[in-house]
């Protein structure tokens, strides 16, 4: 699991850490099941108090995106739930935030972006047809 703590951007680290697991979980490089680190081996990964991590894992667990088995961990809950349907919601609702507002401050409208998004998804299905088309030859 890779976190990378910004001192610069003025979130708070713990909330950092939660929104970095959110990601990961909602882009599936985390599954249902998985364990997250012990707090004690993240906290030293990201150079940060334990107190941090225990913070950021409770916040995850009060929003219902992982859960603790006592003795035994952290893990990621399943996300098919609806409340986790609304986390994913939320980090696509932020991504897309942050890139309205640097488009305006690039002064791009919005029908560009929109092209440029159409654009993009266009060129991503055409990598995953022809990355899919490589996977049934032989070699």
């Amino acid at each position: 699991m890779h976190i990378e703590i910004s001192l610069q951007d003025g979130v708070p680290i713990y909330r950092q850490i939660a929104n970095q697991v959110k990601y990961l979980i909602a882009s599936g490089q985390l599954d249902a099941g998985e364990e997250l680190p012990p707090i004690r081996t993240l906290a030293q990964q990201l150079l940060v108090t334990p107190n941090t991590v225990v913070k950021a894992y409770g916040e995850l667990e009060s929003e219902g995106v992982v859960f603790k088995r006592r003795g035994a961990g952290t893990y990621v809950a399943d996300m098919r739930s609806p409340l986790a349907r609304n986390e994913q919601r939320k980090i696509l609702a932020q991504r897309a935030d942050a890139l309205l507002a640097e488009a305006s401050q690039l002064n791009f409208t919005f029908d560009e972006v929109l092209a440029l998004l159409h654009k993009r998804q266009a060129a991503l299905n055409k990598a995953i047809s022809k990355e899919n088309s490589n996977d049934g030859r032989c070699g």
